[in-house]
């Protein structure tokens, strides 16, 4: 009988389009933190959870935010083009990875925007958090989770081949070994 870590590595094997669906919860669960960190600046301005807070979304943005839209670009997206043909669902699919890839780097340029004030925050220094800006970031990512579990991944589902998905899976198990493994001839 498997563990339920095991499990869940064979059911990722299996169809790692659920690896990509699956990594959506927890970052919209961190979205929502950013907006519990403007609340507490606008309620109480010295809560020690302040600095907690923003130094959980820092670590989560440098180290899942990022990784996630890499791997989806250089993995998914080029999994999806690779098996893209001429009909007019290939043609779709070029369409949302355009925009998703466009959405990808306006979501991190209005991070880059906030990002000092949660530094600054995170170290227990006065900041003045754009609270609009934190918000439309929130919001904007939730749409764009959206589209990707509603519209993008049923069509790569669709697209990808037993054998396509086969190969997702393998490169996505690979980008994610240790990368400190020394290698021998």
């Amino acid at each position: 009988m498997n563990s339920e870590s095991e499990t869940s590595l064979d059911d990722a094997a299996e169809n790692p389009l659920e690896e990509f669906s699956g990594c959506h919860d927890g970052i919209i669960r961190n979205f929502d933190r950013l907006r519990d960190l403007v609340a507490l600046i606008d309620k109480t301005p010295d809560s020690p959870d302040i600095r907690e807070i923003a130094t959980k979304l820092l670590k989560f943005f440098e180290n899942v935010v990022y990784e996630h839209h890499a791997e989806e670009e250089q993995e998914l997206f080029t999994a999806v083009m690779d098996c893209a043909g001429g009909d007019e669902e290939s043609a779709l699919a070029k369409d949302y990875i355009k925009r998703l890839v466009a959405e990808h780097r306006e979501l991190e340029s209005m991070w880059k925007r906030i990002e000092g004030d949660v530094w600054r925050l995170s170290r227990g220094k006065a900041a003045s958090l754009d609270a609009t800006l934190a918000d439309k970031l929130a919001q904007q990512y939730l749409a764009h989770a959206t589209f990707e579990e509603q519209t993008f991944l049923p069509l790569s589902a669709r697209m990808l081949s037993k054998k396509n998905l086969a190969a997702l899976g393998r490169s996505l198990h690979m980008r994610h070994q240790d990368k400190t493994a020394p290698f021998f001839i």
